[in-house]
């Protein structure tokens, strides 16, 4: 298993339109064929000191192996993703791990 995690602060002065638009494509990379399981979320409203809520969205996604990794990132709709939204966040953070042995 391999879970790839990345997290997006958008900008603030995107529309209720382009922050749909992005929304939407994080759900389209979750049916590219190497995800196992995909997730696209928001803060979840709890607070205690050391949740992390000042992101946007998350992108959680569920891998076979850093293999299946790969042919992600390099896959056609992964691709245009980044095409289409590059721009529209200040800061994205990239957390992959796999099972400790």
């Amino acid at each position: 298993m391999f879970v790839h995690a990345v997290y997006f602060w958008l900008r603030t002065d995107l529309s209720d339109a382009e922050r749909g638009r992005f929304a939407e494509w994080l759900a389209t990379l979750c049916t590219i064929p190497s995800v196992r399981h995909g997730y696209v979320g928001v803060p979840a409203a709890t607070d205690r000191p050391v949740i992390e809520r000042s992101y946007s969205y998350a992108l959680v996604l569920v891998l076979d192996d850093a293999a299946g990794e790969v042919a992600y990132q390099v896959h056609p709709l992964h691709e245009r993703f980044k095409q289409e939204c590059n721009g529209m966040w200040t800061q994205i953070r990239i957390f992959d791990s796999e099972p400790a042995r």
